[in-house]
């Protein structure tokens, strides 16, 4: 398993972001993607925070492409992404 720390920035509300980011819950799952937390900047309204664990990282790479129309309508802003991964 391995774990996933993403941060990026929104362009809609934090809870229009966060909305939809729960209501992928199911997809995710099939994806071997667990979300652990969520939260936003406390400096930065738009900076966004989400630590993710992984069964499979080519599968979250899929699922973030192949729902990469949903994502952009949430309002996170792609090219602000930010990826760590560890693993343990």
């Amino acid at each position: 398993m391995k774990t996933q720390v993403m941060t990026f920035k929104i362009n809609k509300s934090y809870e229009h972001w966060e909305k939809n980011f729960d209501s992928h819950r199911e997809i995710q799952a099939a994806a071997g993607m667990t979300p652990l937390y969520r939260g936003r900047s406390e400096d930065d309204p738009q900076k966004v925070c989400i630590v993710v664990r992984m069964a499979d990282e080519e599968k979250a790479a899929n699922f973030m492409e192949e729902n990469k129309d949903a994502i952009l309508e949430s309002g996170h802003i792609l090219e602000t992404t930010e990826r760590t991964i560890y693993i343990g």
